[in-house]
């Protein structure tokens, strides 16, 4: 018997907050999107993460990180797909930089800012930004984004749009729409069903191996322990220490972090289960610890800090024991965050990152353009070279 059905309306909406959009409806998008190897929970597009950030005043007009989030809803008001969207004023804490650019188009008379950027914030994690269930009409709802993304530019002046950290199916869909790709480069640890650390170190060259084991002997020879807090037993004394490991290294490496006191609060009472705390003691006293966040499929490791400097402590807490974790919890892939060709020798590998750029001004788009043609040539290159250099035996190498 034939059907009929009713076309579907398409309404497109800005939401200047997440206050305005239900958790429910929301996560009901965000959760599951993707498909084949992306990770079904990607904790930092959930409500409660990126509500997190706004309600504790991290992101915001003072900022420079207006939220303008951009809905896809029916005739009925229900949410079909978002894009979680800022009005930026800076080019600061997206990690995929844009300085030169910005420079370029000011001395040649332009106004770069404001910019929008389709992104979370402070997180260079891939993850969906086209939020939009699997479905017969997911392509028709990520391009009503797509457009509602353009008429947003159009209607607050903006340069451009960014979004960066991209899925496969994002990045196909922003790019069939004239976005430019941009590619980088990051490195993650893959869980080839390792039963223990050991069995990940037996797959390692002897060197490398042994220098490994050397390296995590070393980091708690001054009589410093390890712990890992998650879910219920995150307490705000836990919270305590680690932003003030957090604000020491944050103020040396970026002059001023991004995240606040109260940020961390609200992760806690929101997402807790979602929350790894790596924390590292000395006679008593907490000295160093790193924050990660848990997928279903990966561990994504985010900040770190200390207040005491000891020999390896860092590759301890943010990469041996995240793996340890990995390992534990049977996950797929660690995710260490941007950059860092020092986490190759510590089995790391060379993972390619993509972002997508639609630039108002032709000149400055053709110009981006030849600019990103020969990066992605480079980048490429550069993980190709580095794939081979990976600390891992041949199968002729011993296993001692």
């Amino acid at each position: 018997m034939a059907r009929s059905f009713h076309p579907v309306t398409f309404q497109v909406k800005i939401a200047q907050g997440l206050k305005a959009v239900p958790a429910a409806d929301w996560d009901a998008c965000a959760i599951g999107t993707g498909s084949g190897d992306d990770d079904p929970f990607n904790p930092f597009v959930s409500h409660a993460f990126l509500s997190a950030l706004e309600d504790s005043g991290c992101v915001g007009a003072k900022t420079g990180w207006t939220p303008v989030h951009i809905l896809v809803e029916d005739e009925a008001e229900k949410l079909l797909g978002a894009a979680p969207c800022y009005l930026k004023s800076h080019s600061m804490g997206e990690y995929v930089f844009d300085h030169s650019w910005a420079d370029a188009y000011t001395r040649a008379g332009g106004r770069y800012y404001p910019k929008l950027q389709v992104a979370v914030p402070f997180t260079p994690v891939t993850g969906p930004r086209l939020i939009v269930p699997d479905g017969p009409r997911s392509a028709e709802i990520r391009s009503y984004l797509i457009a509602g993304l353009r008429a947003l530019r159009d209607q607050t002046g903006a340069s451009s749009i960014h979004a960066t950290f991209l899925q496969e199916a994002d990045l196909k869909a922003l790019t069939a729409e004239k976005f430019l790709q941009r590619d980088d480069q990051q490195f993650h640890w893959f869980n080839d069903n390792y039963g223990s650390f050991e069995d990940f170190l037996a797959a390692l060259a002897s060197r490398k191996r042994k220098a490994i084991r050397r390296e995590r002997r070393d980091a708690l020879a001054n009589g410093i322990s390890i712990e890992w807090v998650t879910g219920g037993d995150i307490t705000e004394a836990h919270w305590d220490a680690f932003f003030a490991f957090y604000m020491d290294t944050g103020s040396r490496k970026w002059g001023r972090p991004y995240l606040n006191r109260r940020f961390f609060s609200l992760v806690g009472e929101r997402m807790a289960d979602r929350v790894l705390l790596v924390m590292a003691k000395r006679n008593g006293h907490y000295i160093a610890g790193a924050i990660n966040f848990i997928g279903d499929k990966r561990l994504y490791g985010r900040n770190w800090g200390c207040i005491e400097d000891h020999p390896f402590l860092h590759f301890e807490v943010c990469y041996y024991q995240a793996v340890e974790f990995a390992i534990a919890r049977g996950l797929d892939r660690v995710e260490a965050g941007a950059q860092g060709e020092h986490k190759l020798a510590r089995g790391y590998r060379p993972v390619i990152t993509a972002s997508a750029h639609d630039i108002a001004d032709p000149s400055l788009r053709r110009a981006v353009q030849d600019y990103l043609d020969q990066e992605r040539l480079y980048v490429s290159e550069a993980a190709e070279e580095l794939s081979e250099a990976t600390p891992f035996r041949h199968r002729d190498e011993d296993q001692d």
